[in-house]
Order: structure tokens, then sequence, then C-alpha cells
């Protein structure tokens, strides 16, 4: 006997690719907090002292890679955890925003955390995760 694989619906993908957009903008973040990309929209700067920004970006961008991977095998602690992790993400690039970086440079991750936070809470993408059937 085979062992069934679970469904992902297109919803549950669609998040998947969007935790995979974030991770990347948070790779563009660490990247050029460690000055090996050059500044594309803006100054990049974390309260004068970068290294802790890049320390604390590229977690971010471990962080959504696996939850990209969570998503990907549908569980729902994947579903809980994209949310947590979007804000802080927000609360990062805010926090980068107060550290002398600039909000045009800080644009790429607000709006790619926005629409991960707004897509995960949408219903369809909730109802997706099959919150009754999974409760013990």
């Amino acid at each position: 006997m085979s062992a069934a694989k679970p469904h992902r619906p297109i919803g549950i993908t669609i998040l998947a690719l969007l935790a995979l957009l974030a991770a990347l903008a948070a790779l563009l973040q660490t990247l050029q907090m460690l000055h090996i990309l050059p500044f594309f929209l803006g100054p990049v700067r974390f309260f004068t002292f970068d290294l802790i920004g890049a320390i604390v970006w590229g977690v971010m961008t471990a962080l959504y890679a696996w939850l990209f991977r969570m998503l990907w095998i549908v569980n729902l602690r994947g579903w809980l955890f994209v949310i947590v992790l979007a804000v802080l993400n927000l609360v990062m690039a805010g926090l980068s925003i107060l550290g002398a970086s600039t909000l045009v440079a800080m644009l790429p991750s607000v709006i790619v955390n926005v629409v991960v936070l707004v897509y995960a809470l949408s219903p369809g993408v909730k109802d997706a995760f099959d919150w009754e059937g999974r409760r013990s």
C-alpha cells in the first residue's frame, strides 16, 4: 500500500509561493545590509549598525524558507506561523525605517508581507487548511 499524499489546494500553493517571495525579499534586505548588493531604492541601515540588521533579516530569510516547506506539505502550523512571521517582518521593516532606512528601500518587504498577511487571512485559504477536520 502507498501512503496518501496530502492534497494541496491552489490557495495553499499560492501562499507557499508568496512565502518564497517573502524569503527572497528578506534575503535582498540581508545582502544589502551586509553591503554585498548595492542599494536599489534608497539607503538601508539599521541604527548605524548594519550587522545586527543583517543577522535579523537573515533569520527571517531562513524562517520563511522553512515556512515555505511547511506550507508546501500542507501543515496547519505553517499557516499559523505565516501570520506570525508576516507580522514580525512588518515590525522589522518598521524598525529598519526608524533605524535610518528609507521607506522606499523597505517597500519591497512591506508590500510582500502585507500581501502574504492579507492572503493568509482570506476565508478561502483558512478553509483550505480544514480547521475542524484537523483538531483532535
